[in-house]
C-alpha cells in the first residue's frame, strides 16, 4: 500500500487561488503518494491527477470544532498529516487531542506568516516542551525564528512551493497589454492605493489599460474600507479600466499576466518578510512588477531588476514607475522571465516533499 499523506486546507474550494497552487504543486510532484485532501464542504475542486482523494468536510462557521475531531481521528492512523496553512490554534488543538507526546515525523505545520501582535511566546514555549516532535515549517527566517526562539527543535525554513510553469516561448516577449492588479482586493494589499491611481490616471486623460481583480477573500467578505474603495472605483469614468469581480479560473488568471505590468503596492508593515504568491505568478509569466519598498516582493524585484520599486505608493510615483516599465517593457519582461524560472527552481515542491516524505531535515 502506498504512503498516505493528509493535507488539511479548510478554505480550499476550487483551483483558483494560492491555496490550490500550494497543495497542487506538492501533490503533482509526488504522484506515487496517495493524498487525502480535506477541504471546504462546498468545494467544486477536481484534481488533474488520480493520486488525490478530495474530502469535502469543512463548514466555515464550525471549522475549528471540526478540526478538533478530524485531528483526533488522523492521529489515530499511521498516516502523515500536513496543515498547509497553519495557525497557532492548530498546534493547540493537536496538543489537546493527543493522548501524550505526538511521535516524530507525524505532523507538519506550514506557517505562511505570523502576525507580530499574536506571537504569544509563552504559549508556544509550553507547546514546544509538551510536543517536541512537531515539525514547524515556514517560507522565511523571520517566521521560523519565532518558533525556534520558543524552543521548537524542529523548525525549518522551506521555500513556499509553487507549480512549475513552462512558458511557450522563452525568448519572445509579449508586447505590453495592461497594468494588472491580481488577487483579492484587500487593505493590506494596497487596494485603496490602486483606486487612487485610477482616479489620478483618469484625471490626466491617459489611455493606459488597467485590469483590476476585485474578488473577496475565501468567504466572500470585504473589510469596510475595501467596500468603500470598490464603490469609489466603480464611479470613476475611466474607459480603459476592466474590473474583474469574479474569482477567476486558473487559466483566465494566468492569461492576464501575459504582456502585463503587475502592480503590488502592498503595505510594507504586513509584507516585510511575507511571501507573495502573486509575485511568483507574475515573474513565472514574465510580467514585470511595480511594488512598494521594504517588502519581500521588492527584494525579488531588485535581485533580478524585474521591475521598479517605489518609496511611496502615491499615484504620482506609481504612474512614473509604470511609465518607466512600459518604455522598457521588453527588457523588463525578459528579466522577469529569468526571475520566474530561477524562483520556480528555488520554490520547487521537492523541498517540502523531501522533508515530509523522506524526513530529510
Amino acid at each position: 500500500m502506498s504512503q498516505i499523506i493528509n493535507i488539511v486546507e479548510p478554505t480550499l474550494t476550487s483551483q483558483a487561488g494560492h491555496c490550490f497552487s500550494f497543495v497542487g504543486s506538492l501533490c503533482q510532484a509526488n504522484k506515487k503518494i496517495h493524498f487525502l485532501l480535506w477541504v471546504n464542504h462546498f468545494s467544486s475542486l477536481t484534481f488533474p491527477t488520480n493520486n488525490v482523494e478530495v474530502k469535502k468536510y469543512f463548514f466555515r462557521k464550525i471549522r475549528k470544532i471540526q478540526c478538533f475531531f478530524l485531528y483526533k481521528k488522523l492521529l489515530g492512523t499511521q498516516d502523515k498529516i500536513l496543515i498547509s496553512t497553519a495557525g497557532r490554534i492548530d498546534l493547540a488543538i493537536f496538543d489537546w487531542v493527543s493522548k501524550g507526546v505526538i511521535p516524530p515525523n507525524k505532523v507538519y505545520f506550514y506557517f505562511h506568516w505570523i502576525n507580530e501582535s499574536h506571537k504569544k511566546i509563552a504559549q508556544l514555549r509550553q507547546l514546544a516542551i509538551k510536543q517536541p516532535h512537531l515539525v514547524i515549517l515556514g517560507p522565511t527566517l523571520s517566521v521560523v525564528k519565532v518558533f525556534q526562539d520558543a524552543g521548537f527543535k524542529r523548525a525549518y525554513v522551506v521555500p513556499y512551493p509553487i507549480s512549475k510553469v513552462i512558458l511557450k516561448n522563452h525568448t519572445q516577449v509579449q508586447p505590453f497589454s495592461r497594468v494588472w492588479f491580481a488577487g483579492a482586493a484587500r487593505k493590506d494589499k494596497g487596494f485603496g492605493k490602486v483606486v487612487d491611481l485610477i482616479e489620478y490616471v483618469s484625471s490626466l486623460g491617459l489611455n493606459i489599460p488597467f485590469t483590476l481583480q476585485t474578488s473577496s477573500d475565501h468567504y466572500g467578505k470585504y473589510d469596510a474600507e475595501t467596500k468603500a474603495n470598490i464603490t469609489r472605483l466603480k464611479s470613476i469614468p475611466y474607459s480603459h479600466l476592466e474590473i474583474r469581480a469574479d474569482t477567476l479560473s486558473k487559466d483566465a488568471y494566468t492569461n492576464l499576466f501575459s504582456g502585463a505590468i503587475c502592480i503590488q503596492p502592498y503595505q510594507s508593515s504586513d509584507f516585510a518578510d511575507r511571501i507573495s504568491g502573486v509575485t511568483l505568478d507574475a515573474l513565472s509569466a514574465g510580467s514585470p512588477i511595480v511594488t512598494s519598498a521594504g517588502t519581500w516582493i521588492a527584494r525579488q524585484v531588485e535581485r533580478f531588476d524585474a521591475g521598479v520599486i517605489v518609496d511611496t505608493t502615491s499615484p504620482e510615483h506609481m504612474l512614473t514607475a509604470i511609465k518607466k516599465v512600459i518604455a522598457e517593457y521588453e527588457s523588463y519582461s525578459k528579466k522577469a522571465m529569468i526571475a520566474g524560472q530561477t524562483l520556480q527552481d528555488e520554490h520547487s515542491a521537492n523541498h517540502l516533499s523531501s522533508i515530509i516524505l523522506l524526513n530529510n531535515i
